[in-house]
């Protein structure tokens, strides 16, 4: 019995000592359409040279599971290499009729929903494998819908860290204070995925996150 809580002492003592040496899966979490393959794509560029994933205006254009594996991100000198995880838009409806808006042929729209809700299914069972999340909102969007709240409420049974993207501030009806009213227990940080503004105070706030686990 002395031998084996001796041996579990210093399996958690080196897990400690070199956790940060592997690489931290990180998701992208949201609604369809708040910017999350943007955000992954921007981080994607800026430290490999390459995109994560397709982006569109038609919702749920990312439809499965997408891995970038061994993204190293460097910030103020220091460095951490994650597993960047960009998962499908979370929806509480998916109506292929939704999709005719977009003058796709009713068998596209059909095959689409149908995709999506797969990729919702897959979205939530990842979230068991997830290290830290970051979840990416439309700021200019009302942030209080059973989504956020049901996405938040996973997240929280699982006691997984997370820091919370107000997307879009490049727009004129984004509206941050909303989010962060919303939210007041998570660190809020209002970006432009799309223009990569203020993606500084993102990457202290991921470190900073990152570094809890």
């Amino acid at each position: 019995m002395a031998i084996k809580i001796f041996k579990n002492f210093f399996k958690n003592i080196f897990a400690k000592l070199f956790r940060n040496k592997k690489d931290i899966k990180l998701g992208f979490y949201g609604p369809p359409n708040s910017g999350k393959t943007s955000l992954a794509n921007r981080i994607c560029k800026d430290f490999t040279g390459e995109d994560m994933g397709s982006i569109s205006k038609i919702p749920h254009e990312t439809r499965n599971v997408q891995f970038k594996e061994k993204v190293e991100i460097k910030y103020k000198g220091k460095s951490m290499i994650f597993k960047m995880i960009d998962t499908p838009g979370i929806t509480t409806k998916i109506d292929y009729e939704d999709f005719l808006k977009y003058k796709m042929k009713k068998k596209d729209a059909k095959k689409r929903a149908k995709e999506a809700t797969q990729g919702v299914v897959e979205s939530i069972k990842w979230l068991d494998d997830m290290d830290v999340v970051v979840i990416v909102l439309d700021s200019t969007q009302n942030p209080y819908n059973q989504v956020n709240i049901t996405i938040i409420g996973n997240l929280v049974a699982r006691k997984i860290p997370v820091l919370i993207v107000a997307n879009k501030t490049d727009l004129k009806k984004s509206n941050i204070k909303q989010v962060e009213s919303a939210f007041p227990e998570y660190d809020i940080v209002g970006i432009s995925a799309k223009y990569g503004k203020n993606l500084e105070e993102f990457y202290e706030a991921l470190f900073r996150l990152s570094k809890k686990i």
